[in-house]
């Protein structure tokens, strides 16, 4: 089956060190293009969060955010020796800058993030919970691309379908169009008393026939019709497939509609162009 490009999942989880948040959105796009937030103390996830989209996923834009709500209850404080002294360092270059700089508050620095932290007893076991859950909600994800595209293949379906019947009641029509016509020549000819020549009535009957033959493209439209049907139950990443065969399916209804000679054709023409266009801004969101 074929997945959409968009979608959205959402995990929680409580572990041993707080709650643990991720959250998942998705949207077309041409390539896929990841978009990581992370906290601080989870940095070190970037590589295999980029790694399992690009196992996990072929298209599209993913903002993927990481929210990690700690549990400090019970656990001793501490400050971070090394990012408070950067901090005051940073301060005091600053003083130096100004004439009469106010004395630098112990809480203010204490306030700082990342300076006064919770004891993290098992960083690795942390990044572990992280990894797992992101996993959840990556497969939560999938199943959300699923779902939608198996509703946009269901929307390109029905109007296959009725392309198939467009092609075919065109193409059962076209000898009555060309009798009609050829009536219309004979009626022509009637209300001007001219004489007509049976030989020059065949040649212009076949000078139409030739101008206004569709076979072609009828033939060439059953094809690209059943050639979408072909990939969008093959699925896999089927989008820019599929966006070159609207663009083949478009090609042929505008030489079917140059070729028009006749209300009923130019109209099937019209509404083969208005169904390929529907079908078109539904692939460009289809993975």
């Amino acid at each position: 089956m074929v997945h959409s490009m968009t979608a959205f999942a959402r995990v929680e989880r409580a572990g041993s060190q707080g709650t643990l948040v991720w959250e998942l959105r998705s949207v077309n796009h041409r390539y896929l293009e990841p978009h990581l937030r992370l906290p601080d103390a989870l940095r070190d996830l970037e590589g295999a969060v980029r790694e399992g989209l690009r196992q996990g996923l072929s298209r599209g834009k993913v903002e993927c955010t990481l929210r990690l709500h700690e549990d400090s209850n019970g656990k001793p404080l501490k400050v971070d020796r090394e990012r408070a002294a950067q901090l005051v360092a940073a301060a005091e270059e600053v003083a130096g800058l100004i004439k009469q700089p106010a004395a630098l508050n112990p809480l203010e620095v204490l306030s700082w993030p990342g300076v006064l932290v919770a004891d993290a007893t098992d960083p690795q076991a942390l990044n572990a919970e992280a990894v797992a859950l992101f996993d959840e909600a990556l497969a939560e994800l999938k199943a959300g691309r699923l779902r939608e595209g198996q509703e946009l293949a269901r929307l390109i379906n029905e109007r296959l379908d009725n392309m198939a019947t467009e092609v075919t009641t065109l193409r059962a029509l076209v000898p009555q169009m060309l009798a009609a016509q050829r009536q219309k020549i004979i009626d022509r000819f009637g209300d001007l008393k001219a004489e007509l020549d049976p030989q020059r009535l065949e040649q212009e009957m076949v000078l139409l026939a030739q101008k206004s033959d569709v076979a072609e493209e009828l033939d060439r439209l059953s094809t690209h019709v059943n050639e979408v049907r072909r990939v969008l139950k093959s699925g896999g990443a089927a989008g820019r497939r599929l966006d070159f065969l609207m663009q083949e399916l478009n090609r042929e209804a505008n030489t079917l509609g140059s070729k028009a000679f006749d209300p009923r054709s130019t109209q099937a023409a019209v509404n083969l162009k208005v169904l390929i266009e529907q079908m078109r801004e539904q692939v460009q969101n289809i993975e």
